[in-house]
């Protein structure tokens, strides 16, 4: 029971306490990837956290003695045994195994319904793409006639980088390229895959301040790290002058767009750069990140 109210009170910490301060803390805008893994981490920590709390505290009298080893003994019982047949668990008893696996399945149920999803809208874009768009190798990009400036991508294994006419119009060429540069580091890293993972987990866990929290930041965060991928290439005002232009325009909802609600916090920060983290710090958060979902397994296996 010691051991089922502690894991609760390590889930609660990083569902409740934690996500607040995180969201509030200055370095997550001087080092964006890396506060990325730290909300993973955070996410990641709750479900494995919240899932053996809940193991520990239904198999009290069972298998709880038994470790994280007692879980694997009962979802298995009877595999080398020959005389299964006559301990095979009751229907309680399976209710209770599976309860820890609820909290586990949720989160993976909400990731395979968003990517089915995600999948659907992003394959009607491209086929839209397909019939109103002109394709612009020397951008690597797909111009669409629409007179409003604009510029997104559409992840997964047909990525497309889309710019609109009045974005191509309005914008110098420098200002066009650093503009790509930024979509291309959104396809290139995978952030639609982040942002799926992020969205699955809000959904399933929605009302939680975590899930509220990790997915406000980490959609400006993966916008952070786009424009630092942009900046290796290209000048601040270049980019900032691009990201003002095409402010007003809206992406589709299966895409990734340099537009949005968090353009006045992006442009504060391009214009006004700041130093990164010190490398002790960037350990230490790194370390934090990875060690923190991990800890419940060694309090159970214990």
């Amino acid at each position: 029971m010691i051991t089922a109210v502690g894991l609760a009170g390590y889930a609660v910490l990083v569902g409740v306490t934690v996500p607040p301060r995180l969201a509030r803390a200055r370095w997550a805008h001087r080092a964006p990837g890396l506060a990325v893994l730290a909300w993973q981490g955070l996410m990641a920590t709750f479900v494995v956290a919240g899932a053996l709390s809940v193991y520990h505290l239904a198999m009290t009298d069972h298998h709880v003695h038994d470790g994280l080893a007692g879980l694997f003994a009962a979802c298995a019982l009877g595999a080398d045994d020959p005389s299964a047949g006559e301990h095979l668990p009751a229907v309680g008893e399976a209710l209770v195994i599976a309860a820890p696996l609820v909290v586990v399945l949720l989160p993976a149920g909400s990731l395979a319904g968003y990517a089915w999803r995600a999948r659907r809208a992003r394959d009607r874009q491209l086929d839209l793409l397909a019939l109103v768009g002109e394709p612009a190798p020397e951008y690597g990009a797909t111009i669409v006639d629409h007179g409003v400036p604009a510029v997104y991508c559409l992840g997964g294994r047909r990525a497309h980088v889309v710019v609109t006419r009045g974005a191509v119009d309005v914008l110098t060429e420098e200002q066009l390229r650093a503009v790509l540069e930024h979509e291309r580091a959104h396809v290139e890293g995978r952030h639609h895959v982040v942002k799926m993972l992020v969205d699955a987990f809000s959904y399933a866990f929605r009302g939680l301040p975590l899930a509220r929290h990790a997915k406000e930041q980490t959609y400006l965060l993966l916008e952070m790290v786009a424009d630092d991928r942009a900046l290796r290439h290209h000048s601040r005002d270049a980019l900032a002058t691009a990201m003002y232009e095409v402010a007003a325009g809206r992406a589709p909802q299966a895409a990734l767009g340099a537009s949005g609600s968090d353009v006045v916090v992006r442009l504060r920060r391009v214009l006004t750069p700041h130093p990164r983290p010190h490398r002790a710090a960037w350990l230490g958060i790194v370390l934090a990140s990875v060690t923190a979902p991990v800890l419940p397994l060694l309090v159970t296996c214990g």
